[in-house]
């Protein structure tokens, strides 16, 4: 039978990255469980031995039963049945067989029901499920939800919810609003606390909420009166036996139909209070929305792979001019750069939840006791870093994975214009990936203070101090001269002193900053096994194009040249 995991060799060789061992270690406490549970792993290898055998039946469960209802759920889509959100009959097999494989809240302590795994393997499961149905995966990611309550909620709260997760509790996320999409500042709906019932009262409209009628919903509301910012919003957790919020309706999407999209409108309805007040946007959502954005990187790599996929099936099977047309130049250098595209982006996920991992449990165990000045200064460096990747992942995974899909569709030509070829649905499906969860433009945002502030910049530098063989040392030899390019782009930038022009190349700089990382991160595939040497000088050449091209427009660009680029707001 079919396995999305066994099927694809990078997987196995990302999860059993070097930095694993101490990844376990630190998630494991010393396998303190394994006196209180009997499926807590003993040592490392069982713990090892116990994420690839879930991610094989993650992996079944997708070929075999995910991947085939994709299609069907597309076209069928969710209903709005007496103010109920009913999924597709193909949604509800899917989401049935992970429940009952224990696949929902599988990060979870395992006093809930969780399998308790860190970020890496969390991760792969969801770019797994994400080849399958990138609809199905939102679904099944919104699991992170679970993970923000245990990792902020009171314990009386995590009792209450967090167990529910393993039965098969489905969960949203509330923040956007009509006047409140990016600008998350501007929500306004509203927390009153209730004495009587000594619970808050939320009311207000809630917009384009993915899985909006969940089981379990955490909500940014304005707990604070006369407050106009993000100092004056706490975060709730609502249950939706409540029955106090009405869907007025689910939206009509370009792609990832399956997963029902919605408009929510509360009334008066009971929530509970997670964390402190006026944290909810500050310190909650930022941590949620992270943890999102991680989980839109595993996305968009999913869907690339699928979209890739099909391109060389299709390529491999399509003949024209008497010959099969992935013997043509200009169809097989599409899909070596595609190759190239994935693997980078893959590579750069699996970088990215690595250093989530390393931040987040050195951080619940700083809850605990008192870290030592070695465990301090290492948390600091992960946070700092994790900080710097989320966003690139977000931006450069979403924007490969649109252009896989479209180049993917390109090779199907025109058949792929229509719904008898699945790579109809992942050119649609991809579209929103550089959009929700933060629009690429915001990424870019976020990511030019690791740029300026010269954290990328750190990252590569402790990267080309690595030694990578000799055999690697052409290659390494591009990277480091692209770094020196990078830097003199940089301080070019600064030394002009002006934030607009520091805005107008930062997307500039970021993707050059983006281009040296994932070639290091595939130096260092490499450097592990010299089958990735191929992709990794691939990937390096054309990075340098690119980068030489970016440099060349910024040294070129003076203050008052970005006028001519205004004319827009006339």
């Amino acid at each position: 039978m079919a396995n999305f995991y066994s099927d694809n060799k990078d997987l196995k060789f990302h999860l059993t990255h070097p930095l694993m061992k101490k990844i376990v270690a630190l998630k494991e406490r010393n396998f303190a469980d394994k006196c209180k549970y009997d499926y807590a792993p003993l040592d490392f290898e069982d713990a090892m031995d116990s994420y690839d055998k879930v991610l094989e039946t993650i992996g079944d469960i997708c070929a075999n039963i995910i991947a085939p209802n994709a299609d069907s759920v597309d076209q069928e889509g969710p209903q709005l049945i007496n103010n109920e959100v009913h999924y597709a009959r193909g949604t509800q097999e899917n989401y049935e067989a992970v429940k009952k494989a224990g696949l929902i809240g599988i990060s979870l302590p395992r006093e809930y029901g969780g399998l308790n795994f860190p970020f890496v393997p969390y991760v792969m499961s969801a770019e797994i499920v994400s080849r399958a149905d990138g609809g199905f995966s939102n679904i099944w990611g919104l699991q992170d939800c679970a993970e923000t309550l245990n990792e902020f909620a009171s314990k009386e709260i995590k009792d209450l919810f967090l167990p529910r997760f393993n039965k098969g509790a489905t969960a949203s996320m509330n923040l956007t609003e009509p006047d409140a999409g990016s600008d998350l500042q501007a929500v306004q709906l509203k927390a009153t606390y209730d004495e009587k019932t000594q619970k808050w009262l939320l009311n207000g409209v809630k917009r384009f909420i993915t899985n909006g009628d969940a089981d379990i919903s955490l909500v940014l509301a304005r707990s604070e009166e006369g407050t106009t910012d993000g100092r004056g919003l706490s975060l709730f957790v609502y249950d939706r036996t409540e029955k106090a919020v009405t869907v007025r309706r689910i939206e009509n999407k370009l792609g990832i139909k399956g997963s029902p999209t919605c408009e929510l409108v509360f009334k008066n309805a009971p929530s509970l209070l997670v964390g402190d007040r006026k944290l909810g946007l500050i310190k909650y959502v930022m941590s949620l929305m992270n943890s999102a954005r991680l989980g839109i990187g595993a996305q968009s790599v999913g869907i690339s792979e699928s979209a890739y996929r099909e391109a060389l099936k299709y390529a491999n099977e399509r003949t024209q001019f008497g010959k099969a047309i992935i013997q043509f130049p200009a169809v097989y250098e599409m899909l070596s750069v595609m190759e190239t595209k994935l693997k980078a982006i893959r590579s750069l996920l699996y970088e990215t939840s690595r250093l989530v991992d390393f931040y987040k449990l050195y951080s619940k165990i700083s809850d605990q006791r008192k870290l030592e000045n070695e465990e301090r200064n290492e948390l600091k460096k992960y946070q700092k870093y994790a900080d710097a990747f989320t966003p690139l992942l977000k931006l450069t995974a979403s924007e490969y994975c649109n252009q896989i899909a479209y180049d993917a569709l390109q090779i199907h030509g025109g058949a792929g214009f229509m719904k008898d070829f699945s790579i109809e649905r992942l050119y649609r499906d991809a579209r929103i990936t550089s959009i929700y969860e933060g629009t690429s433009q915001l990424q870019v945002v976020a990511a030019i203070r690791s740029v300026t502030t010269g954290i990328y910049l750190s990252w590569i530098k402790e990267n080309e101090a690595a030694n990578h063989g000799h055999e690697l040392d052409f290659i390494k030899k591009i990277l480091i001269d692209m770094t020196t390019e990078y830097e003199k782009c940089v301080s070019v930038v600064i030394a002009v002193n002006d934030l607009e022009f520091i805005d107008f190349h930062a997307r500039r700089m970021v993707e050059m900053a983006g281009n040296i990382v994932m070639g290091y991160l595939l130096l260092n595939d490499s450097a592990r096994d010299l089958e990735y040497k191929k992709i990794a000088e691939m990937f390096i050449k054309r990075s340098l194009s690119q980068n030489k091209e970016k440099a060349s427009f910024i040294l070129a660009t003076e203050l008052k040249d970005i006028a001519a680029y205004k004319i827009a707001k006339l």
